[in-house]
């Protein structure tokens, strides 16, 4: 318990280092290697929240954990974004949509390739549930051709955009979908996001109990 402790320390020191670095150099601009700490330093943070997100989405287990850890990248990915765009004006108009893309492109291709070519190496053979999979899957398909791909074919505008009645549907429609997502990953069809084999107990190491989750 200590060696854990000691070894998430840097957990809790690198986000108030990165909130002072930050509020120093707040609408200033400072030489490269002061920006270059700040950039490391909030790094640092983000992989910090992540650290944590992971702690209790560990003590929570599947498939909530999966769920924790999903809002956690998705408020730091927003966060960031939002950041951009507000400093740099009309040049990052797209800079949602592309980021957006981006990452949709990195998990269903880099991070899911890397899952399969590991797991393979490993075990010589890539189990996983087909059910759990094919769901997720089918949502970050539908999610990204309405939001990302209608677009493009819309005539309601000159620009690939969506007029503020598409968009509306577009914002509502994805809400229920991924609404829909989760309560069958949560409730109807649970199973299907869980392990298909036990782990053995060595496999993972035991849940954070509720103060180190706290």
């Amino acid at each position: 318990m200590q060696n854990l402790l000691r070894s998430s320390t840097w957990t809790l020191v690198v986000p108030g280092i990165a909130i002072l670095a930050l509020a120093a150099t707040w609408g200033r601009k400072p030489g490269d290697v002061v920006l270059a700490l700040v950039a490391a330093f909030l790094v640092g943070a983000v992989l910090a929240s992540v650290h944590h997100a992971e702690v209790v989405a560990h003590r929570v287990g599947e498939p909530l954990g999966s769920l924790v850890l999903a809002v956690a990248v998705t408020v730091i990915e927003v966060g960031l974004i939002v950041a951009l765009m507000a400093s740099g004006g009309s040049e990052t108009d797209t800079l949602a949509r592309d980021t957006v893309f981006a990452a949709a492109m990195i998990t269903c291709n880099g991070v899911v390739g890397l899952c399969l070519v590991v797991s393979t190496l490993r075990r010589r053979t890539a189990t996983f549930n087909a059910e759990g999979t094919a769901t997720a899957f089918a949502t970050v398909v539908t999610l990204a051709t309405l939001c990302l791909v209608l677009p493009t074919f819309t005539t309601s505008r000159s620009e690939a955009t969506f007029s503020p009645g598409q968009l509306t549907f577009a914002a509502v429609a994805s809400l229920a979908l991924y609404g829909l997502f989760v309560v069958v990953q949560t409730v109807r069809h649970r199973d299907y996001f869980l392990p298909e084999n036990a782990v053995h107990e060595d496999d993972h190491a035991d849940p954070p109990s509720d103060r180190e989750a706290l």
